[in-house]
């Protein structure tokens, strides 16, 4: 079902691509999806999806289109659905429709979908290929893809600190190493994010809200402690603001936040007194959580390192020095190979934010 592709076909596609990435604060637990119809050289219907239960992108794209769709070409980010969930199938809808081409960026993992869309379409004698920008489209849905082919979220650690490498003061004090335009940017990845993820520590010490509150959001995303010993206060920002907060405990739910219906607590397995990270990641997945941002302190962050779990890190760094009492950004053990082996990470982004730094970096 590939064929070669024309630069028009790019084009339209890039489109499509940039019309899905209008829902990357609303759409989890689904895909980012976008649609282009394209009657001869002219978009006649074009749509996104929007948020969970509500039509999808090709939905939005035919109303749009209207009569204009029969005979067209559709450009679609992700390939059209084949199953009756909480919306009908997309691929019915396309054939409906009477396109005479759809040109899918990929192909869906889902067990329900797996070229099933694409097949559907096939059989009523539409054209179909995927394939187009495949690499683009995956990176807009790499939470979603990999909670389907992995069993876990794609997991973004964020960290703050100072040009040398100093998160807090000796006394802890850590308001603020970075300036206002980092401290929005944090904001955003918020938004984009499904779960932010914290330890009991960076609780019981800053009693952190970690919500969007910069701007707007259809949705906020799902606040989890990592609290093996249930020790999270029920008065703390995370109970009380009414936001939906996880609770990650190896010990039983002993009922203190029965009044706080924003609250779940979930007792999962640990591994010497501590919650099995992997095991708190494959519940986080069956939950439908595909990206987790984790905020924490520097022992939490660093047993995500050690254990491999971190998939991309994002460092904002101040042009200032605190000294070698303050903090550091990372509780490691010296690891010699690191040097003769080379690093292990590549940076992927730089972008100055203010007087700060974004440091983006990802697994080599």
């Amino acid at each position: 079902m590939s064929a070669p592709f024309s630069l028009p076909d790019r084009q339209y596609m890039q489109t499509a691509l940039d019309l899905a990435w209008q829902g990357r604060f609303s759409t989890s637990p689904n895909p980012r999806v976008g649609c282009v119809i394209v009657q001869g050289q002219q978009i006649v219907g074009q749509g996104y999806h929007v948020r969970a239960g509500e039509p999808h992108a090709e939905v939005h794209a035919l109303n749009q289109a209207g009569a204009a769709a029969r005979g067209a070409t559709a450009y679609v980010t992700l390939e059209p659905c084949a199953h009756h969930g909480r919306t009908p199938p997309c691929a019915e809808a396309l054939v409906r429709a009477g396109v005479a081409r759809v040109v899918a960026a990929m192909q869906d993992p889902h067990p329900l979908v797996a070229g099933k869309g694409l097949a559907i379409l096939t059989a009523a004698g539409i054209a179909t290929a995927s394939g187009l920008m495949e690499a683009e489209a995956r990176v807009l849905n790499r939470g979603f893809l990999s909670r389907i082919e992995r069993g876990r979220p794609f997991v973004k650690l964020k960290t703050a600190a100072s040009l040398d490498g100093k998160t807090a003061l000796a006394n802890g004090h850590s308001q603020w190493i970075t300036g206002e335009a980092a401290r929005a940017d944090v904001q955003i990845l918020r938004a984009e994010s499904c779960a932010v993820l914290t330890g009991i520590g960076t609780v019981l010490a800053d009693n952190p809200r970690l919500n969007v509150r910069a701007f707007p959001t259809l949705r906020q995303p799902l606040r989890v402690v990592a609290d093996s010993g249930l020790k999270t206060p029920p008065d703390c920002h995370l109970v009380r603001d009414g936001g939906a907060t996880l609770i990650c405990t190896l010990t039983a739910d002993d009922g203190r936040f029965a009044a706080q219906p924003n609250v779940r607590v979930q007792q999962l397995p640990g591994q010497n007194g501590r919650l099995d990270l992997a095991a708190l990641l494959a519940f986080l997945a069956a939950e439908g959580i595909g990206e987790l941002m984790v905020e924490a302190g520097a022992v939490l962050g660093s047993v995500f390192l050690q254990q491999d779990l971190v998939d991309e890190i994002v460092c904002y760094q101040a042009p200032k020095l605190l000294g070698d009492t303050a903090r550091g950004l990372f509780a490691l053990p010296e690891n010699p190979a690191a040097l003769a082996h080379g690093p292990s990470w590549q940076t992927v982004a730089l972008q100055q934010l203010g007087d700060d730094i974004k440091w983006v970096l990802q697994r080599t």
